[in-house]
């Protein structure tokens, strides 16, 4: 899929996702039609575009790439690579801070230079994705480190509904 033009979004046929950061919920399209609706958690320091910040950047992006193809349901990543563990209550005891990255990653890139794109405020540098979280994560309240956090089967219906070059909208 061709990496989508700002001055055609949202697309009027195509899919897309909407990310609500207020009503903390990702909304699939299909145009105009929507699609479904899942929970979501994303960065408990709030919004913001820049680096270092941990906040959870605004505007469109897109896909640019979907990791993970294959990974079980809990697949443990770390720097966009499995692990070969799948999360469980031993992995948690034993690393309590961790900020699990599970199952799959989509990830996201700015498209709006100055503002999500470039510099200190790029969204694919500053690594933001959409990945699973453990269980025990709340949805529906601000609690990752910048990135948006859903539930496994959540992520895995997104994933295979928003391939790479699919338009993201994240706003207030």
């Amino acid at each position: 899929m061709p990496t989508p033009r700002l001055q055609s979004l949202p697309p009027d046929k195509g899919g897309w996702v909407e990310i609500d950061i207020s009503r903390q919920c990702l909304v699939l399209w299909q145009g105009e039609r929507r699609l479904k609706e899942w929970p979501i958690s994303s960065a408990v320091a709030g919004t913001g575009q820049r680096e270092g910040s941990g906040c959870t950047p605004l505007g469109w992006h897109y896909v640019r790439a979907a990791i993970g193809e294959g990974q079980p349901p809990g697949a443990v990543f770390r720097g966009r690579r499995p692990t070969g563990e799948v999360f469980n209550a031993v992995l948690a005891e034993a690393y309590p801070e961790r900020d699990w990255i599970l199952t799959r990653i989509l990830w996201l890139c700015g498209l709006e230079p100055g503002f999500n794109r470039g510099g200190d405020v790029d969204s694919q540098r500053r690594y933001i994705y959409l990945h699973g979280t453990p269980p025990d994560q709340p949805m529906g309240e601000p609690r990752s480190h910048g990135c948006i956090r859903m539930r496994d089967d959540a992520l895995l219906e997104v994933y295979a509904l928003a391939p790479p070059g699919t338009p993201v909208w994240l706003h207030e």
